[in-house]
């Protein structure tokens, strides 16, 4: 009962973790990034300590937590932020404007710091908490007054992730899911940049109560980012070619409703096809689905016709740097057992028949399409013919050729309007006081973004 009152708890307030909900953990401002899934048994490791993720249920998106020393171990205690910290930060950019000193005379030796790891270990096993051990390493540091502001705000800073590090509970966003994946696995991702994410969706049109047909070879992050845009209204097709349906596991990670999961459904060319070509029951018969699922999935479409009102939460993650751990391999444990009432909708179930027909009658308000893998033209060949007139379409490709010669064929047929080529750019910077400048290390390439209207035309005849 109680697992259900959380789930019900999450539902109406999204700023609330619950057991079972995935999480973000921003570990020492960056350091280190993991997609953790939270369960009562789920742990963390943090440098050589394993600390159980059992205190983040329940607490809101944003909390801090730093790891202590208990009698049972290490563990995480929820760390309230206080006004030191703000008046520390006002007295260094005071100090600032009128710098006496420098770090021309100090010389790195070892020999500046009079505490010793037997005496480190021994506050340790009296009790002492990290903040301590950080302050004893200052105060018993001959050369630290003689740093100037910069360097003693970097030596605690250095020292605080070394023995008193924190984890920033955070929630998992589109953003924040695709900076980490191109941080340390973009290929997983067909390289695809935050800012070329955003402005694909832009292009395409992306609003509520659109249909969406996406094709998306990126592990299911262009599906997520869709269907967090649309929160439960409409659809979103995730249509593919062949028999096997392209992965969606980041899906998973969105910490989606079950309303929302019902409006991500999948879909092979070749069912979209057979309803233009009056073989809808002979393919659905083929695929080895009944009469009665179809009719039970028109019953269940013809319900959810009219979209829900879901009220939905955005929040914006700022941007991290440093090593990160990801999926697949998550940091949970054994999944709980929920009782079969409270079973989640699962996201990308098949496309029933009337949405099909829909479809067809109305045809896709938009059309997207990541697959790095796969020949940009022959894609749009397939897919294409399902977007209604004057819909907006936009294609995201890693290098430019593909776009190029796809672009080149759509003027030919005269199937497109208003077809561009962008080239995104994104530039970070660093903003502290007095120390204000473009980021060292950045990514200076996002990709392509080929976007542009359908068009009724009576040349517009695809060559098959």
């Amino acid at each position: 009962m109680s697992q259900n009152s959380l789930q019900n708890d999450s539902i109406q307030n999204p700023r609330v973790t619950w057991e079972g909900c995935s999480v973000l953990l921003d570990i020492n401002d960056g350091d280190r990034l993991v997609f953790a899934r939270l369960s009562a048994s789920a742990t963390l490791k943090i440098g050589n300590k394993n600390c159980s993720l059992q205190p983040l249920i329940g607490c809101p998106f944003g909390s801090l937590f730093q790891v202590d020393n208990g009698p049972r171990g290490p563990y995480l205690s929820r760390v309230t932020p206080s006004a030191e910290g703000n008046d520390l930060q006002e007295t260094q950019d005071c100090q600032l404007k009128d710098e006496p000193k420098d770090n021309r005379a100090i010389v790195d030796n070892n020999k500046a710091q009079s505490l010793t790891g037997e005496d480190i270990d021994e506050m340790r096993r009296q009790g002492a908490t990290g903040d301590e051990i950080v302050e004893a390493l200052i105060s018993n540091s001959a050369t630290y007054e003689k740093k100037t502001s910069f360097s003693q705000e970097k030596y605690r800073l250095k020292k605080q992730k070394k023995y008193s590090p924190r984890v920033l509970l955070r929630r998992p966003f589109c953003r924040s899911i695709c900076e980490a994946y191109f941080k340390k696995y973009p290929a997983r991702i067909g390289f695809l940049r935050v800012d070329t994410l955003s402005l694909l969706l832009s292009m395409a049109n992306i609003a509520a109560h659109s249909d969406v047909l996406v094709v998306d070879m990126v592990g299911g992050l262009l599906t997520g980012a869709v269907a967090e845009r649309l929160g439960g209204t409409g659809y979103v097709c995730n249509a593919y070619l062949g028999d096997t349906p392209y992965p969606m596991d980041i899906v998973r990670i969105f910490n989606f409703s079950s309303e929302i999961c019902k409006r991500i459904v999948r879909s092979p060319v070749d069912g979209l096809r057979s309803i233009q070509d009056g073989t809808s029951e002979q393919f659905f018969q083929h695929k080895g689905v009944s009469n009665s699922e179809i009719q039970s999935n028109e019953q269940m479409s013809s319900q959810d016709s009219f979209p829900h009102s879901i009220s939905t939460e955005e929040t914006t993650l700022s941007s991290e740097n440093g090593m990160l751990d990801l999926i697949p391999q998550m940091v949970t444990a054994s999944p709980p057992q929920v009782a079969k009432t409270c079973k989640a909708t699962k996201a990308g179930e098949n496309a029933s028949l009337d949405a099909i027909n829909l479809w067809k009658e109305n045809g896709f308000s938009s059309l997207l399409i990541a697959a790095p893998e796969l020949d940009v033209w022959s894609i749009v060949q397939e897919f294409l013919p399902f977007l209604s007139y004057s819909a907006s379409f936009a294609i995201y490709h890693q290098y430019l050729q593909p776009l190029a010669t796809c672009m080149h064929n759509l003027q030919l047929g005269k199937m497109a309007i208003g077809l561009q080529i962008s080239e995104p750019w994104l530039r970070e910077y660093q903003v502290l006081p007095s120390r204000t400048h473009p980021c060292m290390q950045m990514s200076a390439f996002g990709g392509y973004i080929l976007s542009g209207t359908r068009i009724c035309s009576s040349d517009s005849q695809i060559q098959k």
